[in-house]
């Protein structure tokens, strides 16, 4: 059993990513396996199908199973749909210890306080995230364990969910043979990737865009301050480019990544594209302009309900690092100039670097955001240890005994040699 090993579930609309990540004497986190399959039961973040979903939670998980002798066993895993909702409470209690020194025991305290929250029954919990503290009446915006105080007042960003959902999740993974360290909502976890310190400092807004969801974060003062899911997203785009064209699902998919703009005026070659017929028919030929055409206003689209989600927030003029772009659909070329142009900040792709050696590049890619998060994510909390166990090498008969115990079979020892070899299958077969 190793108990520096952390693994990642990223169970998405149109992908399932398994990451196992090692941490080694000197601190580096190295890659070990990254496991990726096509996610066939998800519908919008949300489980569609538990067979399908278990089934490509199972080929990712052996894809990511690398070195030989390992089986996960565990996961952190990722939780995002359009059920997610958030909103803000407020805590107090009074500290009681004679020297009146506030403790990580009286923050909990206080989150155990949040939990009290009045929630409909189909509802539960699945952060509580303080954002700001105020002892005996003075704000204090950072950690306060340590600092003296009699009545200890904080804000709260609750995230919660529908219960069936994430018992959906819980059922998939226990299904595909893992255990749940703990779920992790996925804008928070892509936020521990790609966004640094300092815009969360100064104000930044997180876009996660994937298949089925858009994702939301904004931070300031180091603080998330408002979480959203967007039912709008990559798949969107690529059935307008199906229904449009009249062509395949599959062709769709491969134009929207190999030749999409999100923007039209992005486009400066405007080549021809030839896409083959369906039953025999002649080939069409359609060029990247209308493409863009036809991506460019679903975008805009997720970008007027992102800046109104923004707007709702009250932090829309809090934005001085500006947007930080991740997950697949970052990836659409002209995307970081519509973000621009249609919301009026800096844009920029967040492509996430945390590790140190491994299949560490592989992962350097905004698909990965999520997973990499997760393990970060899990790093700062300390959960999802000894989520992997090695299996004991069967012992080997050495050949000489091989060959006695064929030539002596009725023999002593020839005897003896297959005792041994039971003694030693019976204790394999029991570990």
């Amino acid at each position: 059993m190793n108990n520096n090993m952390l693994v990642a579930l990223d169970i998405g609309t149109t992908k399932v990513c398994a990451l196992v990540v090692e941490t080694d004497q000197n601190g580096k986190l190295n890659v070990l396996g990254i496991g990726t399959s096509k996610s066939g039961g998800m519908s919008r973040g949300v489980v569609a199908n538990i067979d399908r979903t278990v089934k490509s939670i199972q080929e990712a998980v052996q894809i990511a199973e690398s070195k030989p002798g390992t089986k996960i066993k565990s996961a952190i895993v990722g939780i995002a749909g359009e059920h997610i909702d958030s909103f803000k409470t407020n805590s107090i209690i009074t500290i009681s210890n004679p020297d009146h020194e506030i403790t990580e025991a009286d923050i909990d305290r206080l989150i155990e306080d949040a939990k009290r929250v009045h929630l409909s029954r189909d509802r539960e919990i699945i952060h509580i995230i303080p954002q700001e503290f105020i002892i005996d009446g003075q704000t204090v915006t950072h950690d306060p364990i340590g600092m003296a105080g009699v009545r200890v007042e904080a804000s709260m960003h609750v995230v919660t969910g529908l219960v069936t959902a994430a018992q959906n999740i819980h059922k998939c993974v226990e299904r595909a043979g893992l255990k749940v360290e703990e779920l992790v909502l996925q804008p928070l976890a892509s936020s521990y990737s790609v966004l640094t310190d300092d815009e969360k400092e100064v104000g930044v807004a997180l876009l996660d865009i994937g298949g089925g969801t858009t994702d939301l974060a904004v931070f300031e003062d180091r603080t998330i301050r408002h979480t959203a899911v967007i039912p709008i997203a990559g798949d969107h785009i690529t059935t307008d480019l199906r229904k449009g064209l009249g062509i395949l699902p599959e062709q769709a998919e491969e134009l929207k990544v190999n030749h999409g703009y999100a923007m039209v005026s992005e486009v400066v070659a405007d080549e021809p594209i030839l896409i083959p017929g369906i039953g025999g028919r002649k080939p069409i030929e359609i060029n990247k302009k209308l493409l863009a055409q036809i991506i460019q206003p679903r975008v805009e689209e997720l970008l007027d309900i992102v800046a109104m989600e923004i707007k709702r927030s009250g932090y829309s003029r809090h934005l001085s690092a500006g947007i930080v772009l991740t997950g697949g659909g970052a990836l659409l070329k002209g995307m970081p100039e519509l973000v621009e142009y249609v919301l009026g900040v800096p844009a920029k792709i967040g492509i996430p670097q945390a590790f140190d050696g491994g299949f560490a590049r592989e992962v350097e890619n905004p698909i990965y955001a999520t997973a990499v998060g997760l393990i970060q994510y899990g790093l700062k909390r300390g959960a999802g240890k000894s989520t992997i166990e090695f299996a004991e090498p069967v012992p080997e008969i050495p050949a000489v005994q091989q060959k006695v115990n064929h030539t002596n079979s009725k023999g002593f020892v020839g005897k003896s040699v297959q005792l041994l070899k039971k003694f030693i299958t019976k204790n394999i077969d029991n570990v």
